[in-house]
């Protein structure tokens, strides 16, 4: 019995290679197909678990986006500033997870936690162009002159910046042995996404 309702456990394993999101989703339009309405069909254990902590990390994911909005918004006073600022945040996630997919890693949940340390160093880099261009507009140049003149003195501490985070991260990308696959992913998210979120921070803010 589950919650005082006769229930039948089915159990699986996976096979190597294949990711728990892949098969979960498969189990779930398998059940949908082949569970008749009467009866009720949901994950138990770690399939479970898996499915509502990627629900959460995306809906955290979502909140840490609008809360950065909201600071960022009162920060400079104004709606458009922070849309700036923020506009490098989904060309490096997508970044990424390319590169993970393109490796053929697992987006874990450890790939979710380096997606968070990237959009905070990525979002920092994107203030700091951003706050030196206003003081030279407050100052009377134009603007555009402004933010190329911000680009090129942030440059060095930029580069700084990623390169610390790339040099840091990158023997996780390298790791071997048990475990190395947590490494992998959350080493592959932050150095790929830092040097294409560095290259379009430099770009298109």
């Amino acid at each position: 019995h589950l919650n005082q309702f006769t229930s039948i456990t089915f159990f699986f394993n996976l096979k190597p290679g294949v990711a728990l999101g892949d098969a979960t989703n498969y189990i779930t339009k398998s059940a949908a197909e082949v569970v008749p309405p009467t009866l009720r069909a949901e994950l138990q254990g770690e399939a479970q678990t898996f499915s509502n902590t990627v629900t959460s990390l995306t809906i955290l994911m979502a909140l840490a986006v609008f809360v950065m909005y909201v600071i960022l918004a009162i920060l400079y006073e104004s709606y458009l500033h922070p849309l700036t600022v923020l506009s490098t945040l989904p060309t490096a996630l997508v970044g990424g997870l390319l590169t993970i997919y393109l490796f053929g890693e697992q987006a874990s949940l450890y790939a979710f936690v380096g997606m968070f340390m990237l959009m905070g160093i990525v979002k920092k880099n994107g203030i700091m162009i951003v706050d030196f261009a206003l003081q030279r507009v407050d100052a009377g140049e134009a603007a555009e002159k402004a933010i190329h003149d911000a680009s090129m003195d942030r440059f060095r501490p930029i580069l700084m910046t990623t390169a610390a985070t790339v040099f840091g991260h990158f023997p996780l990308v390298l790791a071997k042995g048990p475990g190395a696959g947590a490494r992998n992913s959350i080493g592959i998210m932050l150095v790929s996404g830092m040097i294409i979120g560095t290259a379009f921070t430099l770009f298109v803010v």
